[in-house]
């Protein structure tokens, strides 16, 4: 059986509510705009919340806009810059699935089509609800046959669609739950990355942080090779909000504490430390998925740099006193866990990587001792691994060997590398 993937597209596809910010252009020279735009949101969550009918705030809302074509120009030119990060990113699975992947949505066809077209979402593929306009091309209303305007439109929709196959259905709102309640769907994802609406996170399958997220779980082919909300970023002690944002904003799951909590020692990633803090040997020694550190001061004294060595953990500090702001030390472990940089690492060897086009790139974080490149090497040749380039850099105790190859390639050869003695870590990127 096909699988279908049914997204919808206000907070979803695109980071905003379309009609919301349709309001905010065609409403802009007007006394009482700032009223009218607070009602509409109004009517807006009351829907998504599922504590009115979608019917009651569309037709609320609709009626609100006072919008006409010109007014959908702007907005269209608007929702192309919203387009969520992580849909935009995964633009090669549309392409993929294009007989498959639908759009649904409570909205309207005059600015969905033109904003989702571009990622290889058919026309027949998209289905919403029509503007009414006069002669002078003001909105004077809705298609009110549209099963879509009503409440329950996406579960009448469906039925009358009767597909044959797998759906997954992929949204924000409580519209998008009642595909799940009415059982035509297989799972119902409910997407997080601009807007978690309780009401439909406690009743979803699963909840999906990003498109990425919604990839990785199903197995299907993806820009990145691990979704960035699964990445546990630890921030402990006096760390500027700005350290923080650039780390949340990047897509990684933050925790913000006081002290380094026994809890997260198991599943931390990234640890990002106040000048005034230290971790235990002991603890770190259990951080067994902790990738980087990063530190608002000289680490010396404060975190072993042996164990960080042994368990192949980069760190990044301000080991000089160069008073850098509180924005570097945060990029530079980005840097890392998105790229492989090591750039102004404290203990590893400093690699400035080039950009990671159409290949995956495949870092060997290893003990620094004679053959390990050519048992690497040896590996590559026994697969047919066409390499596009390699670089391998040591420093002290740690080698970093950095391949980027073709995609195609049999996954056996992943657990080979890993097995190959002397290795501290390994990991995998591509995007």
């Amino acid at each position: 059986m096909k699988n279908y993937y049914i997204i919808d597209f206000d907070s979803t596809f695109t980071q905003v509510e379309a009609l919301d910010e349709l309001a905010r252009i065609s409403l802009e020279n007007n006394p009482n705009r700032q009223a009218i735009y607070e009602e509409i949101e109004r009517f807006t969550n009351l829907a998504m919340e599922g504590k009115i009918s979608f019917r009651e705030s569309l037709a609320g809302r609709v009626k609100l806009l006072e919008a006409n074509r010109d007014h959908l120009a702007k907005l269209i030119v608007h929702l192309k810059k919203k387009v969520s990060k992580s849909f935009s990113r995964n633009k090669e699975f549309f392409k993929d699935n294009a007989d498959t992947a639908w759009i649904v949505s409570g909205g309207f066809k005059e600015f969905i089509t033109p904003v989702v077209i571009p990622y290889h979402i058919k026309k027949e593929n998209i289905y919403a609800n029509t503007f009414k306009f006069d002669e002078a091309g003001n909105i004077i209303g809705y298609d009110e046959a549209n099963p879509l305007s009503d409440e329950g439109g996406k579960v009448k929709l469906l039925k009358q669609l009767e597909i044959q196959g797998r759906i997954f259905g992929i949204g924000d709102g409580y519209s998008d739950f009642q595909l799940k309640e009415s059982g035509l769907i297989e799972k119902f994802y409910a997407f997080t990355e601009n807007i978690a609406r309780q009401s439909v996170t406690d009743k979803a399958d699963h909840i999906a942080p990003s498109f990425d997220e919604f990839l990785y779980v199903n197995d299907l082919p993806r820009a990145i090779s691990y979704p960035k909300n699964r990445i546990l970023c630890l921030i402990v002690g006096n760390v500027p909000e700005i350290a923080s944002h650039i780390l949340k904003r990047d897509g990684f799951s933050i925790r913000v504490k006081e002290t380094f909590e026994e809890k997260y020692t198991k599943d931390v990633g990234m640890i990002l430390l106040g000048s005034d803090i230290s971790i235990t040997d002991e603890q770190l020694s259990r951080a067994d998925k902790l990738k980087t550190i990063g530190y608002l001061g000289d680490i010396k004294g404060r975190v072993s740099k042996t164990i960080c060595n042994e368990k192949g953990i980069v760190v990044f500090d301000d080991k000089k006193g160069k008073k850098r702001n509180s924005e570097f030390i945060p990029r530079r472990m980005a840097d890392f866990i998105n790229h492989g940089d090591t750039d102004q690492s404290r203990n590893f060897p400093n690699m400035l990587l080039p950009k990671l086009t159409r290949a995956h790139r495949l870092l060997h974080i290893h003990k620094n001792v004679p053959g390990i490149m050519a048992q690497i090497n040896n590996v590559y040749a026994e697969n047919n691994i066409n390499i596009f380039s390699q670089f391998l850099m040591t420093r002290g105790e740690i080698g970093y060997a950095v391949t980027d190859i073709d995609a195609a390639y049999d996954k056996k050869m992943l657990k080979q590398l890993k097995q190959i003695d002397n290795t501290i870590k390994f990991r995998i990127l591509y995007k």
